[in-house]
């Protein structure tokens, strides 16, 4: 059996470490994942993240406000 590093897309953040990660408050990180509005699961009745879940989230976010910006610059 292998074990995964703490380190890239493998890693498993907490509440916590996200939101410090996206420098939002516990409590925003808390409604976006009950909200389904960030990639977040259950472990043991705690939200738990993956890194390259949060990265690729982000990275659409990022896609949809260009596009949002662009359009109404024309």
């Amino acid at each position: 059996m292998t074990q995964t590093t703490s380190t890239g897309e493998a890693e498993i953040l907490t509440i916590k470490q996200v939101a410090l990660y996206l420098q939002v408050t516990e409590r925003t990180i808390y409604r976006l994942a009950a909200s389904e509005g960030i990639p977040a699961f259950k472990v043991g009745g705690s939200w738990r993240f993956r890194r390259g879940d949060l990265d690729h989230w982000i990275a659409g976010r990022i896609g949809k406000t260009s596009s949002a910006e662009n359009e109404g610059a024309e």
